[in-house]
């Protein structure tokens, strides 16, 4: 049976990612989908994948979640 772990993230694509404690704060002058695959490459580059979006408004703010193989997976493969 398949393990997995979790990670949600808190994005405001007007220049700000919240997630467990940690900040990601968009750089003057950088565009919006530039701040947030800059920060989309950093987990990927981690081993975490998105799941899930889910907006909350119509301001481009929203939950996403991240998931990516538990340790008792990454032991088996």
């Amino acid at each position: 049976m398949a393990s997995w772990e979790y990670k949600v993230a808190y994005v405001d694509f007007r220049g700000r990612i919240s997630s467990e404690g940690s900040e990601f704060i968009r750089q003057p002058g950088e565009h919006r989908t530039s701040f947030v695959r800059r920060y989309l490459d950093v987990l990927g580059q981690e081993g975490w994948e998105t799941a899930a979006v889910q907006p909350l408004g119509r301001f481009g703010t929203s939950y996403f979640v991240f998931k990516r193989p538990g340790k008792a997976a990454k032991k088996e493969g």
